[in-house]
Order: structure tokens, then C-alpha cells, then sequence
């Protein structure tokens, strides 16, 4: 069996959705953290990018390994990651939009056997490559929450 529909959908579409959340906010507004002291909307942004070729490297491992084990993901510990803080936010979405269409094609392109591939999550324990898909697309949906609260709080004076 194929990756699920909702999967598929997800990987093709879900990222398109930061452009209008952000749309109308300058990149200072976008770099303003706010009172918390949390991530700003570029930084989601720019560790939504960066984590891409971490996952697709993952994905490429299950592929070649014995269920791998992976470390836990830290952005600031990403080499990737302070390059990214340093782009456009265009940039950015269009880095993440090339490579997600990369991930897209490496994902539908495996045949049932390599879906069933796993790679040990230092959390989730043993996850199939299709969990990792789903694990990696609710990590984004929930920076993508992120992204709505602070674009909305900054449009509405509380950011």
C-alpha cells in the first residue's frame, strides 16, 4: 500500500500555506521576537528550512541502514540553521518549497517494502519511514501554528 492520501496531500501542499500567513508583515516584523523571548516567525521559517535535508538524510539512511538511530533534532546545533537566519524570507520559502518537492518525489517514488523501513526516534521509539513522514509533517503543521499566532499577534499590536 501506498502512502496514505492524507500524507501525499500534506507533503505537496501543507508548506504553501506560510506565504499567506505571513503576507503583509515586513521582514523587520517577521525578526521581531516577541515579549516571550521565543522564536520569532523567521526563525520557525528559517528552522522549517533547515530541517529538511535533515529529514530527507534520515529518510535516505532508513533507506540504506538497518534501523538507524537518530539524535534528537536541535536547531541551534544544525550547521544549516545560522545560514538560514541569515536569507530573505522569499528566500526562504523558496528553499523549502524546492526542497519538499524533493522530499515528495523520494517519498511516493518508494516501493511498499522501503515504506516499511524504520529508523529508531530517540522519543517515538521505532518508526516506519511512513511514520516519519507523519511525525515530520505534524512537527511543521505545529510550526506552522506558531508562525499564524505570532504573524496574528504582531497585525494585531501584541506581538
Amino acid at each position: 500500500m501506498p502512502l496514505s492520501a492524507s500524507i501525499v496531500t500534506r507533503l505537496q501542499h501543507q508548506h504553501e500555506s506560510l506565504q499567506p500567513l505571513i503576507s503583509g508583515l515586513s521582514e523587520e516584523e517577521l525578526r521581531l521576537r516577541n515579549m516571550s523571548g521565543k522564536w520569532s516567525v523567521f526563525e520557525n521559517m528559517a528552522h522549517l528550512a533547515a530541517y529538511q535535508p535533515v529529514f530527507d538524510d534520515r529518510i535516505v539512511r532508513m533507506e540504506k541502514e538497518r534501523e538507524p538511530a537518530f539524535d534528537r533534532y536541535v536547531a541551534e546545533e544544525d550547521p544549516l540553521f545560522p545560514s538560514y537566519l541569515e536569507k530573505r524570507p522569499g528566500e526562504l520559502i523558496r528553499i523549502i518549497a524546492t526542497d519538499r518537492s524533493a522530499i515528495t518525489a523520494r517519498l511516493m517514488g518508494l516501493e511498499q517494502e522501503a515504506l516499511r523501513r524504520t529508523g529508531l526516534h530517540p522519543k517515538f521509539g521505532l518508526l516506519t519511514v511512513e511514520q516519519w513522514a507523519e511525525f515530520f509533517l505534524l512537527h511543521e503543521a505545529h510550526h506552522l501554528f506558531t508562525v499564524f499566532r505570532l504573524a496574528q499577534e504582531l497585525r494585531s499590536g501584541l506581538g
